[in-house]
């Protein structure tokens, strides 16, 4: 019999300790080992039970969520995904919780976002942390500066469309590779796997550090060069053709491989309305959300790059994209910024 993945909820809701307590444990694969309302009780239920995985609100008595991530990953590294209201002030503190170590985030149950829906998503990502390798007690590295942007002429290529699907660690991923690109590249689509409200933080913040603009989709957003375009959170996007102008579609709907937005859906439909203009990338990320769709982007003329299992915090989506035979480069996170430029 496999080992449980042994996980920790931190929270100061008895209501979400409960809850999620006897929803993951319908999981064969997931053991919830204990709670906690505050990260004082936290830090000694770690100790003793030794979790692979935690949960971590950010609003909570005596010590806040970010705080206490930052002493974790310091002293004793271990994958966090961030729970969290769906509020303005709460996505943008758990952007900086990604920064500070957090390996995923994740709204709580609300009006809009059932139970069931929540769990069957937290589930993979709890199976998608406990495979990040996290770095030793104060080993704590400054990341790499990316390199500059690379100049490019957009007299050809202004057709070409970029697009990419991520989830675990794909935050940081998507950051890189986006600062490296310059102002003029072609326009590229975004599937990051994050729930309502923080895509539109997310995407704020890379607006402010990088070249190209970026925004959060709306419906009937025209895809244009020097924009990168990330699928609203909960909800699908998809890539339409009217004549020669490209635009995004929003749209509701099921979950597509446990995912909304799905990176299915996007590469799809960036296969039937782009076909060979198309070049399509994959990074790191639990599961095989694109796989099949970045094989039908392959099969109808794009090129495609998946991220090498080197440079992934999971690698999981790239493999089985690769599985899948829609890949023709396998590249390190480092080097497909630069992968992308020589393509279009």
């Amino acid at each position: 019999m496999a080992k449980k993945i042994k996980v920790l909820i931190v929270d100061d809701s008895a209501f979400v300790r409960k809850i999620l307590s006897e929803k993951l444990a319908a999981d064969r694969d997931i053991e919830v080992v204990g709670t906690a309302p505050d990260p004082f009780v936290a830090r000694d239920r770690i100790l003793e039970l030794k979790p692979d995985v935690i949960t971590l609100d950010i609003e909570m008595p005596r010590m806040d969520g970010i705080t206490f991530l930052k002493k974790l990953m310091h002293y004793y590294p271990i994958p966090a995904i961030i729970l969290s209201s769906l509020t303005e002030n709460n996505s943008q503190l758990a952007l900086e919780a990604m920064e500070c170590g957090a390996v995923e985030v994740m709204s709580k149950p609300n009006t809009s976002f059932s139970v069931g829906d929540i769990v069957i998503v937290l589930a993979d990502k709890i199976k998608a942390a406990a495979m990040v390798k996290m770095p030793p007690p104060k080993a704590q590295t400054e990341p790499s500066k990316p390199a500059p942007p690379v100049r490019l002429s957009m007299t050809k290529t202004t057709d070409k469309i970029v697009a990419i699907g991520a989830s675990t660690g794909g935050t940081r991923a998507l950051e890189r590779v986006l600062l490296s690109l310059p102002a003029d590249c072609p326009p590229i689509v975004v599937v990051q796997h994050m729930p309502e409200l923080f895509t539109k933080s997310f995407a704020m913040r890379l607006n402010e550090i990088c070249s190209m603009e970026v925004k959060e989709a709306e419906d009937g957003d025209s895809v244009i060069p020097g924009r990168v375009i990330i699928a609203h959170g909960n909800y699908h996007m998809l890539l339409r053709r009217s004549g020669a102008r490209y635009f995004v579609q929003i749209k509701s709907g099921a979950l597509v491989s446990r995912h909304r937005p799905s990176v299915n859906v996007l590469f799809k439909s960036v296969a039937m309305n782009a076909g060979k203009n198309a070049v399509g990338v994959i990074l790191t990320g639990m599961g095989d959300d694109g796989a099949a769709g970045m094989k039908m982007m392959h099969d109808n003329g794009a090129v495609n790059i998946a991220e090498s299992e080197e440079t992934c915090v999971v690698f999981g989506m790239p493999k089985e994209a690769i599985a899948h035979g829609g890949v023709d480069h396998i590249v390190p996170l480092n080097l497909v910024a630069s992968k992308i430029i020589s393509l279009v």
